[in-house]
């Protein structure tokens, strides 16, 4: 087989497209270990809500695939990976030749060691199963705790809380999104939860899940001692990379699969690319984790234009994470939280808590370098171009960042010439 995709989600699907481009003959094969067709996991608490059903998930039609000459086989794992003979061997013993193989198998729920977490009716929030399970028992639950107050957690306790249900979310930070937020941000979007009638409780998580004789939940014991009764448990504290099956093959990795600037590995013909991958942080410059659905497609759209023979190197990952609170719509890019012992830093804000508006400005040196918007995000999309790019930023220019004036006619006049190249060939840098 010319091209082995492992892993059925947004950055095989960037992959499959990076091949065609390149590419428009030679079989894909794409072996996921769930049963469903690739499909957005940021949706699935949208279907968890009642506000789209199954067939929005899907992020392709079946028709891309058969455009595209892919074959999926779905409902496979893959148990073992042998660099050396170029095959994959799978859960029902095939195995299967490759010549160039992606890994992109995303990443894992972190489950703490909390008793009473092993059993029935605790779920995590990152796949369509746990979803489509919570959907068949909401007209029975009554009570519901989530333990994590990041994206996943709360867009969990959102979904379910839209349901009918009676939500607490519990976070052990000082606040919610703790990585994506500074203390003004999450006020006002606690604030917001906690008008519609959502319960964050922040400082605080969960000692212990009681149970009965019969293996039922009763409720959570918390840190601060105190005790919930609740009917299910969703834990979302996060996911960690999923690279078990590399690490064993004998593939190099460390917080996630290592990987070069063109998404290769250690092995031979072996990518990586997504929510698995330790690739290029666009920022800091050094190797990261960065698990968002933009960079999945990018890095797997990259790893596909090489792995068909093209020669592209990876821009580089940015932290995003754009969420609305019930009408309140927030984003946050980059470096949002900087070291405050680091002089290099400036920051500019402007809270305004009446109108529910927030905008923090990180510039380094004369670069904006992260951004964050609570309520006004109108101009997000400029925002990012500047930390995107990393445009140097003049005083006067600055001023107008500050005030909330982003203009196109702010960027340098060689910026396209020298910064904007689409393809980012080697032998055009």
């Amino acid at each position: 087989m010319k091209y082995v995709i492992i892993g059925n989600g947004i950055a095989s699907i960037g992959a499959i497209e990076g091949i065609r481009k390149v590419d428009a003959e030679n079989e894909i094969l794409v072996i996921g270990s769930e049963d469903s067709p690739a499909y957005g996991r940021p949706l699935i608490s949208y279907l968890l809500a009642g506000k789209i059903g199954p067939d929005r998930l899907s992020l392709r039609p079946a028709e891309f695939y058969k455009k595209s000459n892919v074959t999926l086989k779905l409902g496979t794992t893959v148990t073992a990976i042998d660099t050396k003979a170029r095959t994959v061997t799978t859960d029902s013993g095939e195995s299967i030749g490759y010549e160039n193989l992606l890994v992109a198998t995303g990443g894992i729920p972190f489950t703490p060691p909390i008793p009473g977490a092993d059993g029935k009716d605790v779920y995590n929030f990152t796949n369509l199963s746990h979803a489509q399970t919570l959907i068949s028992k909401a007209r029975e639950i009554k009570r519901a705790v989530v333990i994590g107050g990041g994206l996943i957690g709360l867009k969990a306790g959102e979904s379910l809380f839209d349901r009918g249900v009676e939500v607490t979310i519990l976070e052990l930070s000082p606040r919610i999104l703790s990585l994506a937020f500074d203390e003004n941000a999450a006020s006002l979007a606690g604030n917001r939860l906690a008008e519609v009638g959502l319960d964050v409780r922040c400082g605080v998580s969960a000692k212990e899940i009681q149970r009965d004789s019969a293996g039922n939940i009763k409720g959570v014991h918390l840190t601060d001692g105190d005790f919930l009764q609740t009917d299910v448990v969703v834990i979302a504290i996060g996911v960690v990379p999923d690279y078990g099956l590399a690490k064993a093959s004998g593939i190099e990795v460390d917080r996630g699969i290592r990987v070069d600037d063109h998404m290769r590995t250690s092995a031979p013909d072996v990518y990586a690319a997504g929510d698995v991958a330790q690739a290029r942080d666009l920022l800091y410059g050094d190797d990261r984790v960065i698990p968002i659905w933009t960079n999945a497609y990018n890095q797997g759209f990259c790893a596909g234009k090489n792995m068909a023979g093209d020669t592209v190197r990876f821009l580089g990952s940015l932290a995003m994470n754009s969420i609305s609170f019930y009408g309140l719509p927030t984003i946050s890019v980059g470096t949002v939280n900087p070291p405050e012992d680091d002089g290099s830093y400036r920051i500019s804000a402007v809270l305004d808590e009446k109108k529910k508006s927030y905008r923090k400005l990180v510039f380094q040196d004369d670069h904006l370098v992260g951004y964050v918007l609570v309520g006004d995000i109108d101009m997000a999309g400029m925002y990012t171009a500047f930390v995107k790019f990393q445009m140097p930023i003049p005083e006067e220019s600055r001023r107008q960042l500050m005030a909330g004036e982003p203009d196109v006619l702010m960027w340098p006049d060689d910026f396209f010439r020298e910064t904007w190249n689409p393809g980012n060939h080697d032998q055009d840098s």
